[in-house]
């Protein structure tokens, strides 16, 4: 049996109670697992400084000496303080320990050097360390202790003494039974890009012994990790693009060029004409397209899979839009029937809502093949939906498929459909390789003409009133306004009682305006007649919470006030601005917060009043807060978890994996050969393990 795959509980020094915590806590559940468990930082132990020297603000540091007495105060009830009053001839120092003193008093003996390592803080204007390690300065070689490594632990872990000291002693006892570790990459790859082995990265990023040292260790472990996802996405996309014929859809026809002709809303932008250029060449390729398709919110997206739609109908074949929620489909619905006007095609909604009679309809209609266009939900991936001749799909909002979602799709076609995933939420490039890594990107870089950039501004809530007053002026020209409170899963009930209560001032504020309250707790019956008054222009001012951050299209709305807006991701307060800018009258974009915020919370806000450009934010957003927390990504298949890599800080090593994955793929896109053989194998095997690597496959 492999050492790695070995039970943690048998590791000396663990046993079953802290292979429990261990397990509970950070999912260790063996040698392997601990070995992956890298450092979050490390600290300098080859440097000595003087008590001399030290000041209550620096971070960890060591000091050779001696202890001078001991003194004892009492804390209540069989509780003590003990302090070491310590010296090294250039000043004294306390040491203390308010647990563990009997135990220190006992060990340490005065006299004795030794090494004290803590961080300084100063109580009584005198350095002091708080249970501070000693170590025998006598059996220490500074030389040799390197960087000492940190581990990340919970308040639970803590408590039951597993600190990070502990996972370190823990991990050195693992790598000195640890016979030396095979390769996983063959050399011919990893030395000519002057990568260090495996064994040593994996000895080294725990005990470094410099910088430098650390630097070579972590470079190898982050390219190994990024071009094993890498290497896996793209042998399934090109196993797709071998295994799955796509229809060809050779005809551009009368459907296509009618509305072509006579229905289009405005001419469409040089980037929407590249993209249904790329889009129609592969669908006359003859192999399945499968193409993200990105773009700004009102980019004008949608009309570009309503024209790659009706080339399928011009071909024979049946369409169908997938949203993630019910008010979206309907948007959908409304803006595709919009478009088509009294074009002689069928469109039909399909979600949880339609039942009964409507529903029966809508199925019989796809099965004999009189609707031609399908909007729906996940409803629509129902075993009881069956199409006559299903050629074209279209996912909205990173709702992307996993393997079993997208195989149910097809199995309703004797091909694969061609399938077209839209995002409104820009993706930065590096995320877009490992989370899409498998489908063609196209991106509509531009805005209909005549749009004017949305002008966002920052406002503390301590100037309501003439914040106010800019609201009036805009409603007295005619305009209207959305006023965005927070509603946040956690604190619903108290956001809900905020959102009423504002509701109620502002009301009295505005006494010569009427106003729609909109929230995801109403029934959708109540929300939708509120939403459509506003549509129709019976109020002007709407206040909801994020629930319009997809699916209404006001034209004449030309504000948006988001208040309490520290509370909104980047990605979301770009997605509600979009709901402005819509007309052709300038808009704005109000952000409303308290005086004091955290440093990352001003720099989301000068970045969103900075810039309107979407994928500026969503790098921004991408460094701020990492792949993890980004909207969507959760559900989108980043579910493996990256041990070391960072995609948000290492883009070009997430390159250089994709390019080297890129030319095994194209050698061996059988995956069989010998010479690739250990990838195969290392492949197989972590498709084995606890990551997910059918979520991104």
């Amino acid at each position: 049996m492999d050492i790695l795959n070995q039970d943690i509980k048998y590791l000396p020094g663990v046993g079953p109670n802290r292979k429990k915590m261990l397990s509970n806590e950070l999912g260790i559940e063996s040698y392997g697992d601990l070995l992956e468990y890298y450092p979050y930082k490390y600290v300098d132990r080859s440097k000595v400084y003087t008590i001399h020297e030290l000041t209550g603000d620096m971070p960890f540091v060591q000091v050779v000496g001696h202890i001078l007495s001991f003194e004892t105060f009492p804390m209540g009830p069989r509780k003590e303080r003990v302090v070491a009053h310590f010296t090294d001839g250039t000043g004294i120092c306390d040491l203390t320990w308010f647990n563990g003193g009997k135990y220190a008093k006992q060990n340490y003996k005065i006299g004795t050097e030794y090494l004290v390592f803590g961080k300084p803080t100063v109580f009584n204007n005198r350095i002091n360390f708080t249970h501070p390690d000693l170590d025998d300065a006598s059996k220490v070689d500074l030389t040799a202790m390197g960087l000492q490594p940190y581990y990340n632990t919970t308040e639970k872990m803590k408590k039951s003494g597993l600190n990070s000291r502990a996972i370190e002693r823990l991990t050195k006892t693992l790598i000195e039974k640890l016979p030396p570790q095979p390769e996983t990459i063959p050399d011919f790859i990893y030395q000519p890009l002057h990568l260090v082995g495996r064994d040593f990265a994996l000895r080294t990023v725990h005990y470094p012994q410099n910088a430098k040292d650390l630097e070579r260790a972590r470079l190898r472990l982050k390219f190994e990790e990024l071009f094993f996802i890498q290497l896996n996405i793209l042998r399934y996309a090109s196993d797709q693009r071998r295994k799955f014929r796509g229809y060809v859809f050779s005809t551009v026809g009368d459907v296509f060029n009618t509305f072509y002709s006579q229905y289009l809303p405005f001419p469409l932008t040089g980037a929407q004409k590249r993209v249904i250029k790329e889009i129609r060449k592969d669908m006359g390729s003859g192999r399945q397209m499968n193409r993200l398709l990105q773009g700004d919110v009102g980019s004008g997206k949608t009309l570009v899979a309503l024209m790659s739609m009706l080339i399928a109908i011009d071909n024979g074949y049946q369409a169908c839009i997938m949203a993630p929620t019910e008010i979206l489909a309907e948007q959908h619905l409304q803006t595709i029937m919009g478009f088509l006007k009294d074009m002689n095609l069928r469109v039909a909604l399909l979600t949880g809502m339609v039942k009964g009679k409507r529903r029966e309809e809508v199925l019989e209609g796809l099965l004999d093949g009189t609707i031609n266009i399908l909007v729906g939900t996940h409803a629509v991936i129902e075993d009881t939906v069956q199409f006559a001749r299903l050629g074209f799909v279209v996912v909205d909002e990173q709702h992307r498929f996993g393997v079993a979602q997208r195989a149910k799709l097809w199995s309703k076609s004797t091909n694969p459909p061609h399938v077209l995933v839209m995002t409104a939420t820009p993706i930065p490039r590096t995320l877009a390789m490992t989370l899409y890594g498998d489908l063609d990107v196209s991106i509509i870089d531009e805005l209909p003409p005549g749009r004017k950039p949305v002008q966002t501004t920052h406002v503390f809530d301590s100037r309501m009133t003439s914040l106010y007053d800019g609201i009036r002026r805009q409603i007295n020209e005619g305009r209207q306004v959305y006023i965005v409170f927070p509603l946040i899963e956690e604190s619903a009930k108290s956001d809900l009682k905020n959102l009423e209560d504002g509701f109620e001032v502002l009301r009295e504020a505005f006494p010569e305006f009427r106003l729609s309250k909109v929230h995801g707790r109403m029934k959708p019956k109540d929300k939708e007649e509120e939403m459509q008054r506003f549509v129709r222009g019976e109020t002007q001012i709407l206040v909801a919470t994020t629930v319009i951050e997809v699916g209404v299209n006001v034209p004449n709305a030309s504000v948006m006030v988001i208040l309490e807006a520290q509370r909104f991701g980047l990605a979301q307060l770009h997605q509600l601005r979009g709901r402005v800018g819509r007309g052709a009258d300038q808009s704005y974009c109000i952000l409303v917060t308290p005086f004091k915020l955290s440093e990352d919370t001003r720099k989301r806000i000068d970045i969103m009043c900075d810039t309107n450009d979407g994928f500026r934010i969503a790098e921004a957003d991408l460094k701020l807060r990492g792949p993890g927390d980004l909207e969507g990504t959760q559900q989108s298949g980043m579910a493996f978890d990256l041990k070391i890599a960072d995609i948000a800080r290492d883009g070009q090593i997430v390159q250089m994996a994709r390019d080297e994955a890129q030319k095994i793929i194209d050698e061996d896109p059988e995956c069989n050969s010998e010479k690739f053989s250990m990838l195969w194998n290392r492949l197989r095997q972590l498709r084995k393990t606890n990551i997910n690597w059918a979520a991104i496959s």
